[in-house]
């Protein structure tokens, strides 16, 4: 059985941004994103890193204890990212998107805007190294806070970019809310709901 998942620490986040790297090395939207590139994981590190450092505040980032599988959390009414917090770590995102930064931003505003009004534990990213995938450390990620979100009666919401994890998702109650297609010609997104039980 896997092991219990952990709060990850600032010293964790290194490490972590590796692991979603490489979990989301196929990922629809992060090619479309980069203009249809298939982008090494070493170059999208910094990426990742930077959102666990600007999620990593609220101290809801869980990982397995050897870093193999990574959840970021934002909890109910703190999804939400200031404009000044997005100019601070705004550098790995420009280098990582150059001259693309600015008509991404449309992405991220479309996605805002779908947003559900209702409180919510917001799944901003989940991903396992995909040496260790297959191995069930996805759902020791997501049990323990599917029964919190049940405990304190709140829902859960997360964007899902690939068709194929609809049935994963609904394995733990999620439901598709909405299909968004993306402007330019981007990939659709699944924007999935779960009520707490």
């Amino acid at each position: 059985m896997p092991s219990e998942p952990v709060r990850a620490t600032p010293d964790d986040f290194p490490a972590l941004a590796s692991t979603l790297a490489k979990a989301f090395h196929d990922d629809p939207i992060k090619a479309f994103l980069c203009g249809g590139r298939a982008i090494p994981a070493e170059q999208t590190t910094p990426f990742f890193d930077a959102f666990l450092r600007i999620m990593g505040r609220h101290e809801e980032v869980w990982a397995t204890p050897g870093n193999e599988a990574v959840a970021i959390w934002a909890p109910p009414d703190k999804w939400k990212v200031g404009v000044p917090t997005i100019l601070r770590y705004s550098p790995p995102f420009v280098r990582l998107y150059r001259w693309r930064t600015v008509p991404n931003l449309l992405v991220l505003t479309d996605l805002e805007k779908a947003h559900p009004a209702e409180p919510h534990y917001y799944l901003q990213f989940i991903g396992t190294d995909p040496a260790h995938q297959g191995k069930g450390l996805a759902r020791t990620l997501l049990d323990p806070m599917v029964e919190r979100a049940d405990r304190e009666g709140v829902g859960m919401y997360l964007e899902n970019s690939k068709e194929k994890n609809i049935s994963f998702y609904g394995r733990f109650g999620f439901q598709v809310r909405r299909e968004l297609q993306h402007r330019r010609g981007g990939p659709r997104m699944w924007l999935m709901w779960r009520d707490p039980r």
